[in-house]
């Protein structure tokens, strides 16, 4: 696999969508906003509407055998998929449906992306997008949680957020990112700055000990602690030393299948 989409070089982001209106305030402020200003990432919105059949922008339909709900006409996406291919002149592109249906987004699934140079994500809606969209068009799902949402756009939010400070010169500190909750498997440590004292609670010792050694261990441990105490389950999957496995056990962790 490719490293991570390299300085210099940007990532484009396709969205299809019925309201590109939502994305407005998230894409035009924090990280988001000054990666598009550096030209590490363009971000290109596609309202499914213009792509419909009718003076109506009629894109939904009730569903074949009846039930509930309308759902997506795949006329309007597959239309809109082809002309941003035309645009680009790539005979192949990765199309994402965000879906509560799709594979659980995480940490791992946003490196994924972040090697692509382009993609495309498609905002469910209603009760779901054509069947012929699912088995013909897309290559991915993706699902952001186990609960249903009004429509893919929060999701795709999530994801090009999740996706976009990955991208080499998008954050401010290049550590930040080694640093963070997930990056390495384990929840991220307790962190503290200025007053020293607040309220009669104080910064931890070693923390102004200027030992970065035993900074260091400390941040570890208490990342092994927290991670243990909030979200073992991401344990499964972390190395650990043979240290670090018996304060597990003292911890309570052999009690909790690890």
């Amino acid at each position: 696999m490719a490293g991570i989409v390299a300085d210099g070089v940007s990532m484009r982001i396709d969205i299809l969508t019925l309201f590109p209106q939502m994305f407005d305030g998230p894409f035009s402020e924090s990280i988001i906003k000054r990666a598009q200003q550096r030209g590490l990432v363009n971000i290109v919105l596609h309202n499914i509407r213009d792509y419909a059949h009718d003076q109506h922008g009629t894109v939904d339909d009730y569903s074949y055998g009846g039930g509930p709900g309308m759902i997506l006409k795949p006329e309007p996406i597959f239309e809109a998929v082809e002309a941003i291919k035309r645009e680009v002149a790539l005979g192949h592109l990765p199309l994402i449906l965000l879906s509560p249906q799709g594979r659980l987004f995480n940490q791992k699934v946003a490196q994924e992306l972040a090697h692509h140079r382009h993609f495309v994500l498609l905002c469910g809606h209603y009760e779901g997008v054509d069947e012929r969209v699912r088995e013909h068009l897309a290559d991915d799902e993706i699902s952001i949680g186990d609960y249903v949402l009004s429509g893919g756009e929060l999701a795709a939010m999530v994801v090009v957020d999740a996706v976009v400070r990955l991208l080499p010169g998008a954050l401010g500190s290049e550590m930040s990112l080694n640093e963070e909750s997930h990056a390495k498997g384990l929840l991220e440590y307790p962190q503290y700055t200025h007053p020293r004292v607040y309220r009669g609670w104080s910064v931890p010792e070693v923390l102004l000990s200027g030992d970065h050694g035993k900074v260091a261990q400390w941040r570890r441990r208490q990342a092994i602690l927290r991670t243990l105490e909030r979200r073992p389950d991401l344990l499964k999957e972390t190395v650990l030393s043979e240290e670090e496995k018996a304060l597990m056990e003292k911890e309570g962790g052999s009690n909790r299948g690890y």
